[in-house]
């Protein structure tokens, strides 16, 4: 089996289980890892980092929801990868966070297979 090019992640999650459970599903893809636990939080740490491969941005946060905090990102990195996460899986939140600027979404608990499908979508990783 190839090895895997490793990608820089931040997870953009204020529940400290799900930030483990999605630490954990993107392991195998990760070089670096950062977490933000606010919406404001994320858009620094994306000022700061302006090399993140992928953000893992949840909806639902204090200071900041996932939503404005992706627009504010798409402000200044129209190329990161943002995938939506939340624990709604109503057509309505997709539609906003695909509106919001967001490039996919995925509903949670995150699990292992719908993500792999998601990161080889958008970075060619062959399927585990």
């Amino acid at each position: 089996m190839n090895e895997l090019p490793k990608i820089k992640i931040l997870i953009a999650e204020d529940d400290f289980a799900s930030e483990i459970l999605i630490t954990k599903a993107v392991e195998m893809y990760s070089k670096e890892t950062l977490n933000a636990r606010t919406g404001a939080e994320a858009v620094e740490i994306c000022r700061d980092h302006d090399d993140i491969d992928l953000i893992m941005m949840d909806i639902r946060m204090p200071e900041m929801n996932g939503y404005e905090a992706t627009k504010q990102i798409r402000h200044f990195n129209k190329d990161v990868i943002i995938i939506a996460q939340t624990a709604f899986g109503e057509m309505e939140f997709k539609e906003t966070a695909l509106k919001a600027g967001c490039n996919d979404y995925i509903t949670k608990p995150v699990l292992k297979e719908p993500l792999s499908t998601l990161l080889n979508k958008y970075f060619n990783f062959e399927e585990l």
